[in-house]
């Protein structure tokens, strides 16, 4: 395993979409706090002409904030940076993507222009260039402990999945496992998009966190709710329900 280290409000800016043609207004961003240092962000696309939400998370270190994943909606880049400095006095300095697609790297290029670190695994990487996606400046090769400020965590590749390259985010002190996109939310009724899902391997990867992870206390997906810690029991449960579907 590699070690990296870095050593370096709630004022919301709400963005509303002029309603079309009947379609609801985007909430823009709501931000939640779920326990010490450690708050869930929730930006917002349009999905079957309703918003739909899409969950990232920060971490307020002595060393500044610590961003998992980037917003979804584009409008929120600068009202979230400005939300954090407001509410906890703290500057984003880095931040990592759980997988390549746009609702986890897609404000790579605007935090780099902030001077901010943006991190991902070398697979994601990979799968960005050859889709010309955002790219993190900096990679690192599946398991590794970051050290940010007085915490750590650990960046760990349990398997394909939702994608091929997604991993999920341990705070070992805190016992928060952030699942990203890899997880489903226990009020999803099915996989969502599934057009780069290994359905094959996804089981076994999520079966590869419980045994890992058995004493997480709190438990993010990356998207929809977020509060209940049987998530991943409830993604095993979609899986065998398309299996049996596609049978």
């Amino acid at each position: 395993m590699k070690t990296a280290s870095l050593l370096l409000s709630i004022g919301f800016y709400l963005t509303f979409a002029a309603p079309l043609f009947g379609q609801t207004e985007n909430p823009g961003l709501k931000i939640q706090h779920l326990t010490g240092d450690f708050y869930v962000y929730t930006t917002y696309q349009s999905y079957g002409g309703k918003p739909f939400p899409s969950n990232s998370m920060y971490v307020i270190t002595q060393a500044g904030a610590v961003m998992i994943d980037t917003p979804w909606d584009s409008t929120q880049f600068q009202p979230l940076l400005d939300s954090i400095e407001i509410r906890h006095g703290k500057q984003v300095v880095l931040c990592l993507a759980t997988h390549s697609h746009e609702d986890r790297t897609g404000g790579f290029d605007f935090l780099k222009a902030k001077g901010i670190q943006t991190y991902s695994s070398r697979q994601t990487l990979e799968i960005c260039k050859a889709n010309n996606q955002k790219q993190a400046q900096h990679t690192f090769q599946k398991d590794t402990l970051f050290t940010v400020g007085q915490y750590r965590f650990e960046a760990y590749y349990p398997g394909e999945g939702h994608t091929p390259d997604n991993l999920v985010v341990w705070f070992e002190k805190d016992r928060v496992l952030y699942g990203g996109c890899l997880i489903k939310s226990t009020e999803a009724t099915d996989l969502g998009n599934i057009r780069e899902a290994n359905l094959l391997a996804w089981p076994q990867t999520i079966r590869n966190l419980k045994k890992r992870f058995p004493q997480a206390r709190y438990i993010i997906p990356g998207h929809q709710d977020w509060s209940s810690t049987q998530s991943l029991d409830h993604t095993l449960r979609l899986l065998q329900q398309h299996a049996n579907q596609r049978r």
